[in-house]
């Protein structure tokens, strides 16, 4: 019998392979967190992260330490505003997306 893989790695699989996916994903996880779900949104956005730039590239990119980006985005971490809204305009910009709230 085949060992099954875990769904985070399917996922992470999926959007290095199918760049509409990753941009679906992303809105899920910016959608998610602007709606109330806390929780789910910074795990989407974990998993958006770990298949795309990677902690490390995008500590570099928003001056933020790729430590505390995961701490973040992890199931305890407390995203304070302006290092959430810092790491979703990044997100944006190098997915080529213009979010809009309406």
């Amino acid at each position: 019998m085949a060992k099954a893989k875990p769904f985070t790695d399917l996922v992470q699989a999926r959007v290095k392979a199918d760049k509409k996916f990753a941009e679906v994903l992303l809105r899920e996880g910016i959608d998610a967190m602007l709606s109330g779900d806390v929780d789910t949104g910074k795990t989407i956005l974990r998993n958006y992260i770990k298949a795309t730039v990677g902690f490390e590239k995008l500590g570099e990119a928003t001056g933020a330490p790729a430590k505390s980006l995961i701490r973040m985005f992890g199931p305890r971490g407390n995203p304070q505003a302006k290092n959430l809204f810092n790491v979703i305009g990044y997100l944006q910009k190098r997915a080529g997306l213009e979010l809009h709230v309406a």
